[in-house]
């Protein structure tokens, strides 16, 4: 029986992340709410080493040392366009563990609801693990990051999942003692989260991501009812509960729904990356000709994209915005819910060169701007503004909102070329008469934009 005190600490914890939760929802109070959520996960670890009589200690000390050299050199050096990675590689290792954990207990689990849960674990864990895997390799793109559907694929998804569903249930009638049984259902369950998350386009890998996440803390939650833990029990819900909302507010921000996402490719109608680049006319100009456009200009709404990131370029743009408001430019930053690679990862950038949080414009917000904006400055950005998912049917990314870059008085594309963005379709205001592209590096061409305007 755990210690009155002790649960007392547990239900603070939990408090605690409900509060880390509620602080990750607003750029100015994410980084408080995210030391509340680690400080009261380090206590709750620390407690748990007081109260519980753990066998193997060492063994689990050495994995924790083990987890923390691996883990904390990784998280200082990852680079911000990574960090969507990162989150798919953290996501997959608490999944597996979560399994892990339910396999061990399945022999000693009671009959009725714990060892269901055990059961229903191992295959969640599975799932999320390999699922996670395969996202992870898509952003780093190791491997392809445009849908791939094996041969017969929706049959041997529905053939796996059936079987994973037979696996449970003859484990669960056998009380959990068949333990080449578990070990096959979790096998089979990796098979699961590969033929998941193979089909899903680049574009949308975010979105699994944060499915996936849902996924595990589901896992954990359920591993908490299995050990009797109050405080895995609740930390793993509000996870589950988290990216179940996220997954929805991401799936409508891309104008899709969750199915569709997942097992469009099967259809033929999910997103692709990587296509080829265009070799029709657009107008281009060098840094002077911009830097003057932007100078004379009443209103400027930049549309910052994962090209900024890569480039770190947040701190130069910060530089040329400041510039033009001395000015007297109006100057804002257009935020698409899923600008870069996930939710939050421009806001995460641009606090990173201290850019206000009144200037951040939320994409209702930025889309009235726009109409009475001079000039649209689109810094690598492409998907986020193609009018193709508002005027043509056809396209894998119809219905998606957007960034109407297309209505300002002008737009300024800063591309490294012409090669078209993740969705791996071509931008026709790209080709508009009223845009203009300054080809280059981002940093490089926002750097050679802060000279001309120094010399204007």
């Amino acid at each position: 029986m755990i210690p009155v005190w002790a649960q007392v600490v547990y239900l603070g914890a939990a408090a605690c992340f409900v509060l880390a939760l509620k602080g990750l929802s607003s750029p100015k109070s994410a980084r408080a709410g995210n030391l509340v959520g680690a400080g009261a996960a380090l206590v709750a670890v620390v407690v748990t080493f007081i109260v519980y009589d753990l066998d193997n200690l060492a063994l689990i000390l050495g994995a924790i040392a083990l987890g923390c050299v691996v883990a904390v050199p990784m998280s200082r050096r990852v680079a911000m366009t990574a960090i969507p990675q990162l989150v798919a590689l953290f996501n997959g290792v608490g999944g597996g563990a979560a399994g892990l954990v339910a396999y061990l207990e399945l022999a000693s689990a009671p009959t009725v609801f714990p060892l269901a849960a055990s059961v229903a674990t191992v295959a969640v864990g599975g799932v999320a693990f390999s699922g996670s895997v395969v996202t992870f390799l898509k952003l780093q793109e190791l491997i392809t990051t445009r849908p791939v559907t094996p041969p017969a694929g929706p049959a041997l998804f529905a053939v796996s999942l059936a079987v994973t569903l037979v696996l449970g249930i003859l484990l669960y009638a056998d009380g959990g003692d068949g333990v080449w049984l578990g070990a096959l259902l979790g096998a089979v369950a990796l098979v699961v989260g590969v033929l998941l998350v193979l089909p899903v386009g680049g574009a949308d890998v975010p979105i699994v991501i944060s499915l996936l996440n849902a996924f595990t803390g589901m896992a954990v939650a359920a591993g908490g009812y299995v050990l009797g833990n109050a405080l895995l029990l609740v930390g793993g819900t509000l996870v589950g509960a988290s990216g179940s909302i996220l997954t929805r507010l991401m799936a409508q921000a891309m104008g899709r729904s969750v199915s569709s996402i997942l097992f469009g490719a099967f259809k033929g109608g999910s997103t692709a990356g990587g296509g080829e680049a265009s070799d029709r006319p657009v107008r281009s100009a060098g840094p002077d000709d911009v830097a003057i456009m932007l100078a004379y200009a009443r209103r400027v709404i930049v549309v910052p994209g994962y090209g900024l990131a890569v480039a770190q370029a947040q701190h130069t743009i910060r530089e040329l915005v400041d510039l033009l408001e001395k000015r007297g430019v109006e100057v804002g930053y257009a935020i698409h819910p899923v600008a870069g690679r996930m939710p939050g990862h421009m806001n995460v950038l641009l606090a990173e060169a201290n850019v206000p949080y009144e200037q951040l414009l939320e994409m209702d917000t930025a889309n009235g701007q726009l109409r009475t904006a001079d000039v649209a400055l689109v810094v690598g950005a492409n998907d986020v503004v193609n009018p193709a998912a508002r005027s043509s049917p056809g396209s894998p990314i119809y219905g998606m909102p957007i960034l109407d870059a297309d209505h300002a008085g002008a737009v300024v594309f800063l591309k490294r070329s012409m090669r078209p963005g993740f969705a791996g379709i071509e931008n026709e205001l790209l080709f508009d008469q009223k845009t203009t592209l300054l080809f280059g590096d981002a940093k490089a061409s926002l750097t050679a934009l802060v000279g001309a305007l120094k010399s204007l």
